[in-house]
């Protein structure tokens, strides 16, 4: 069975909002581009001043995604 994986950046201050939901752009933008798959991409706002954007994947995809992008964190999905 593979697992998921959910990568995520987090992005802190006033424009936290708008800059992870301008970060999911160019989450789906790269998977197109690569020809990965993956389930989801959204952000979440976990406060005013922090919000995340993230993409979930399937563990066998998650080094391309990494290494390509750089996500301050993962976690199971």
């Amino acid at each position: 069975m593979n697992r998921k994986l959910k990568l995520i950046w987090d992005f802190r201050g006033p424009a936290s909002q708008k800059t992870a939901e301008h970060h999911c752009i160019h989450l789906k933008e790269f998977a197109t581009i690569e020809k990965l798959h993956f389930y989801e991409v959204d952000f979440k706002i976990l406060s005013e001043m922090h919000a995340i954007a993230f993409i979930t994947v399937d563990e066998i995809d998650m080094k391309t995604y990494r290494d390509a992008l750089k996500p301050h964190r993962g976690q199971l999905a």
